[in-house]
């Protein structure tokens, strides 16, 4: 599988080289971002870690770009600690964030989780139609082998991770799904301390797409301190 790594840090960058070529990750490295967005159409990237902070073209930029075109999954490297930030970078389409400094090992672990998702998606899950593949209700469709999700045969275009958090609430139809299992279900984590606040984020960007608002919506409704679900 094809990694992009992007790290101005030249250390930072070689140590996730190091790491994802041990796990037998074929990787390209940049150390600048134009050199990474020169390569998006010329190689079948299968996930991108992105630095925010960059020289040249930031990493939010990337990202925006590679979710123009590509719905491969995107993790983003940040030194920052404020939440917006990492907000900013869900919503541009990321779909997980890890903060400077971090181990490795759980970066790897996070790229595994993501590549897991990306390509298999929970077997548990797929009675929800007759169609194993396919759930269809309220003029909402959602096609887990050509990842299409259509709305009164509109075309709504979701990032990985937000179509399998709508797969997993259409699945569980009337069930209430609370943000931690919600965030287990997604990236394999039994508990992460901002887990609402990443989920919340993918949902306000999934009602976006799918013109509803939080007030009123027709698909996904909060249930207040407990967490979401589609009636």
């Amino acid at each position: 599988m094809n990694v992009l790594v992007v790290d101005d840090e030249m250390e930072i960058a070689d140590l996730v080289e190091l790491y994802l070529q041990n796990e037998n990750y074929t990787v390209h490295k940049f150390y600048t971002g134009q050199e990474a967005l020169n390569t998006i159409d010329t190689v079948k990237y299968d996930l991108a870690i992105l630095d925010l902070m960059l020289p040249d073209v930031d990493g939010f930029t990337i990202c925006k770009k590679i979710r123009e075109k590509y719905n491969f999954p995107i993790i983003m490297l940040t030194a920052r600690e404020e939440e917006i930030d990492k907000i900013t970078g869900l919503t541009l389409g990321a779909d997980d964030y890890v903060t400077k400094p971090f181990r490795p090992l759980e970066l790897i672990a996070r790229v595994k989780a993501q590549l897991r998702r990306v390509t298999k998606y929970n077997t548990s899950q797929e009675e929800a139609n007759e169609d194993s593949n396919i759930i269809a209700f309220s003029g909402l469709v959602l096609n887990k082998e050509t990842h299409e999700c259509r709305l009164n045969e509109e075309e709504i275009n979701l990032t990985p991770t937000e179509f399998k958090l709508l797969w997993i609430l259409c699945a569980n139809r009337g069930t209430v799904m609370s943000a931690d299992r919600l965030f287990e279900e997604i990236w394999g984590d039994k508990y992460f301390s901002n887990s609402n606040n990443t989920i919340m984020v993918h949902i306000r960007h999934i009602r976006e797409k799918m013109h509803e608002t939080a007030d009123n919506p027709k698909y996904i409704r909060t249930v207040w301190g407990v967490g979401y679900k589609v009636e």
